[in-house]
């Protein structure tokens, strides 16, 4: 199983982008998706994440500003970065919570995109 992320880049204060996550391989079912974030000297924390059943959870720090969203049929997550701010700049890594065919559930990372937010 792989998780790739794609999306980052550097966009200047106020603009958006949005992060895509495929997760491939032999995948029986997907239970939550999610994106973190570290910034340079901080700890990974928790940005958004999204259950099987739509149900959402945002770090304050983002809220209303991001949208997370899932595309069940191609195994995807995405995150929608509007009105961005030089302090959302980190590497974003995606993460699933997954079933793969013949295991029970397991915990699995992307290799993380850079998002910089700079004039």
């Amino acid at each position: 199983v792989q998780l790739q992320a794609s999306g980052g880049g550097l966009v200047q204060p106020g603009g958006s982008l949005r992060l895509s996550c495929r997760a491939s391989g032999n995948i029986f079912t997907i239970n939550a998706m999610g994106w973190f974030r570290q910034a340079p000297g901080k700890q990974r924390e928790l940005v958004a994440n999204i259950t099987s059943a739509d149900s959402t959870n945002y770090a304050d720090s983002v809220k209303g500003r991001f949208t997370i969203s899932r595309d069940n049929a191609k195994n995807t997550v995405y995150l929608q970065m509007n009105s961005l701010k030089p302090e959302d700049t980190a590497v974003y890594y995606c993460n699933a919570d997954l079933m793969e065919v013949g295991k029970w559930y397991e915990d699995y990372w992307g290799q993380g995109t850079l998002v910089t937010v700079s004039s």
